[in-house]
């Protein structure tokens, strides 16, 4: 059982690092260099932890710049001002992502450019192969706990969640962090900050923070309010990994 829950647990918060250290503060942002062997291991660290989730980094970058310019607009990629719910929301957002993905759609330069590529590991992330391997090594982790440790049947229940991972953890991120909380800015958007602590979504839900400062490092900036990753990058350029840009 805690093995189970342990596992669960740990791919969240592996695979949601991932996306806001890696995709949304280093790909859409560049909010800090590093070398080109780290920012291998992160491409692949961000593969590893998002398994059949796997978000391409240059259609993530795309789409988040998208989000900034155009910030609950019609224009907007994943508002939930301007979609039914959450689910066309995601719906939307996911049409979009494979436009970007295949190279079908024609983006404007300025939210096209300088973002990290690794072609052949995008390739094989985005392909059916991959994401069936994934799925089959989430299924297997339970079916072997259920028959041998003990593991609740209801564990089951979490296997879409490993399945969407990446998804999940970004409608979580644009459906609350515009709709539910305070804001400390006028952004001139519907961008809120959802919790003071943000232990669930490790930072990302200081939506309106972010939206007033977009190339800040720390989406904290209340006294009271505390981004769970920012301690994480200080100590990663403490160790001289990453380079904040000033």
């Amino acid at each position: 059982m805690v093995a189970a829950l342990s596992f669960f647990i740990g791919h969240w918060y592996l695979s949601l690092f991932s996306q806001t250290f890696f995709l949304h503060r280093y790909s859409a942002h560049k909010m800090f260099t590093m070398s080109k062997f780290w920012e291998k291991f992160f491409y692949l660290f961000t593969y590893v932890t998002q398994g059949s989730s796997y978000l391409n980094p240059r259609a993530y970058a795309v789409m988040h710049r998208m989000h900034h310019a155009f910030s609950d607009t019609d224009k907007d990629p994943h508002s939930p001002h301007h979609t039914k719910n959450l689910f066309t929301m995601m719906w939307k957002t996911k049409d979009l992502y494979t436009g970007l993905v295949d190279y079908k759609i024609k983006i404007e330069e300025r939210f096209d450019r300088n973002f990290p590529q690794w072609t052949a590991l995008d390739k094989f992330g985005e392909s059916w192969i991959s994401r069936a391997i994934w799925g089959v090594g989430y299924i297997s982790f339970y079916v072997i706990g259920f028959l041998y440790f003990d593991v609740h049947w209801g564990f089951f229940f979490l296997l879409p969640i490993h399945f969407l991972m990446g998804p999940i953890h970004g409608a979580i991120v644009n459906w609350s962090g515009h709709k539910y909380g305070y804001q400390n800015f006028d952004n001139k958007d519907e961008s809120k900050n959802s919790l003071l602590f943000d232990f669930l979504m490790m930072g990302e839900l200081f939506q309106n923070n972010h939206h007033k400062h977009p190339m800040s490092i720390n989406f904290a900036k209340k006294w009271f309010e505390l981004d769970p990753t920012y301690p994480v990058i200080k100590m990663l350029t403490w160790m001289k990994i990453i380079t904040p840009k000033k």
